[in-house]
């Protein structure tokens, strides 16, 4: 894939629209951030939709649904609009992140580790990290109440292995929501197609690709289960 083709296509107009209504041109930096971070965790719901990374920030506004990757696109796209710096930091994430989510059948046809990006804003000079926003308040509930009444550290999209958790806008300082699970560290990117484009960039086509939506139609029917739990 070309790196010229930008997945953050902040110029789309559904895009400008959107921004439009999230940005404020008399708010401080970190309130017009605020309000990305919130469309994005809640009116983006997580999950997965038809096609894999190669996904717009357009088109996730359009499916309402997103995960790590395309859900970091989108936040990016966001902040260029906002003139707040930002980047994407991507990595491999344990795979494990998705216990209770795909079927315990698909772990054996799996790699150990996949593809995973989160947002970086650079405040008073510092890049600071956020991953918050990938799970929506109700699934990242039914997540943490999996996770504590099972013993486990790891799964249902979040992950304790590494300390506490957290929904909320911070940078860390109150928790992460998978950064627990990421075990490689690929570097940053000013947009994801670039990542995508790269030697580091682990890619699914053909047969693989097709087994792995299937993983995720049944993941995106369990993800609906997990947040009917009270």
């Amino acid at each position: 894939m070309s790196a010229r083709i930008k997945l953050s296509d902040f110029d789309h107009p559904v895009v400008q629209a959107k921004a439009k209504e999230l940005i404020k041109p008399e708010a401080s930096l970190e309130e017009n951030l605020k309000s990305i971070f919130l469309y994005v965790r809640d009116e983006i719901k997580f999950g997965f939709p038809p096609k894999w990374d190669n996904v717009k920030a357009s088109e996730t506004i359009g499916y309402g649904i997103g995960y790590c990757n395309t859900k970091a696109t989108l936040f990016n796209a966001l902040c260029k609009i906002a003139e707040i710096p930002s980047r994407i930091h991507t990595g491999l994430i344990d795979l494990n992140i998705m216990r209770g989510i795909f079927p315990a059948y698909a772990f054996p046809f799996l790699p150990d580790s996949g593809g995973h990006s989160w947002i970086e804003v650079k405040i008073n000079g510092d890049w600071k990290p956020v991953d918050s926003y990938i799970n929506d308040v109700p699934l990242y509930e039914a997540a943490l109440k999996q996770l504590l009444s099972g013993g486990k550290k790891t799964g249902y999209s979040l992950s304790l292995a590494k300390g506490p958790a957290s929904c909320e806008f911070n940078f860390g300082e109150k928790g992460f929501v998978h950064m627990g699970a990421v075990v490689t560290d690929h570097g940053t990117w000013d947009d994801f197609s670039e990542y995508m484009a790269s030697d580091k960039y682990l890619a699914l086509s053909g047969f693989k690709l097709k087994v792995f939506h299937s993983f995720t139609r049944t993941g995106n029917r369990n993800i609906a289960k997990l947040r009917l739990i009270q």
